[in-house]
């Protein structure tokens, strides 16, 4: 079993910044990528940021330039900076990961991200 524990998420204002956190733990042997997916109220989830195990980047092309995924792999903890948001980032964020030769999804329970003066 895999848990996927996520941090970080709250209200800010536009232009503001925060930083969400994801602690990966239980039976993580080869994992292939981690990052970020997001959901709107009335939308589909979708990407956001994602980092596999070799270190590849992904982003969505609206975050780019704006977000960062990072991760610390001692820990097993992946991070996404936000910088510059706007009222549209405004999503529950989940945290995902990828493990094994089938790439199976494992998620976290998501963080609220609230973009609003």
């Amino acid at each position: 079993q895999v848990q996927l524990v996520e941090s970080g998420g709250g209200l800010v204002q536009p232009g503001g910044s925060l930083r969400l956190s994801c602690a990966a733990s239980g039976s993580i042997f080869n994992i292939k990528s981690m990052g970020w997916y997001r959901q709107a109220p009335g939308k589909q989830r979708e990407l956001v940021a994602q980092m596999t195990s070799g270190g590849t980047t992904d982003y969505a092309d609206s975050v780019k330039g704006r977000f960062t995924i990072s991760r610390d792999n001692a820990k097993n903890t992946v991070y996404l900076q936000m910088n510059s948001l706007k009222p549209e980032d405004t999503a529950a964020y989940y945290c995902n990961s990828k493990i094994g030769s089938a790439w199976y999804d494992y998620w976290g329970q998501g963080t609220q991200v609230t973009v609003s003066s």
